[in-house]
């Protein structure tokens, strides 16, 4: 069974390190998924059904971490002794929260336009953009992890959250704009 002591990436057989084989990780989750899963123990004992229900629910957590490159971030910054409350902190960046509350703006405005639709698809990507320049920057300062390093991956990882919640709301727009058609 499973070493529950592991931590994710040596779980999953992977270094641990902001940069992932994303191919190694699905590959080895397909592993491990086969190794754990409850099906297997159907005829076990009790507590052999709960410890693969355990390991499976584990697997999981770990591979929706780490294939999640803002879940990813968090769960590295806490392996180097960094907690954060992403539901209480915020970015320092005056600048960055003013082109947040723009685009919120230009996201309640796309209601009116008269293709709605291409707002929203504009505005997504543009997240996008801005997410993977944030992953890249996260990398930089993930790779040494100096305590001013750290801190600046912890400020992309406020920001990185922020950008991740504005497309959920736009996609969530989409979706309401969907219903009315």
């Amino acid at each position: 069974m499973l070493d529950f002591s592991k931590n994710f990436f040596e779980l999953f057989g992977l270094p641990v390190g902001y940069i992932i084989d994303t191919d190694q990780l699905a590959a080895r989750y397909r592993e491990l998924q086969r190794v754990v899963h409850p099906d297997r123990y159907a005829s076990a004992s009790g507590q052999e059904r709960r410890i693969s229900m355990q390991g499976a629910a584990q697997v999981n957590e770990a591979y929706q971490t780490l294939k999640d490159p803002i879940r990813r971030a968090g769960y590295l910054l806490s392996l180097k002794g960094i907690d954060m409350d992403l539901q209480k902190e915020t970015t320092r960046d005056g600048e960055f929260l003013m082109e947040q509350l723009e685009l919120r703006e230009e996201l309640e405005q796309a209601r009116e336009k008269p293709d709605p639709y291409k707002v929203i698809a504009s505005l997504v990507a543009d997240i996008n953009r801005r997410i993977t320049a944030l992953v890249g920057q996260m990398a930089v300062q993930l790779e040494t992890a100096s305590p001013d390093q750290l801190e600046a991956a912890r400020e992309i990882l406020r920001k990185m959250q922020f950008l991740q919640k504005f497309r959920y709301d736009a996609e969530s727009l989409e979706a309401e704009l969907d219903e009315m058609v």
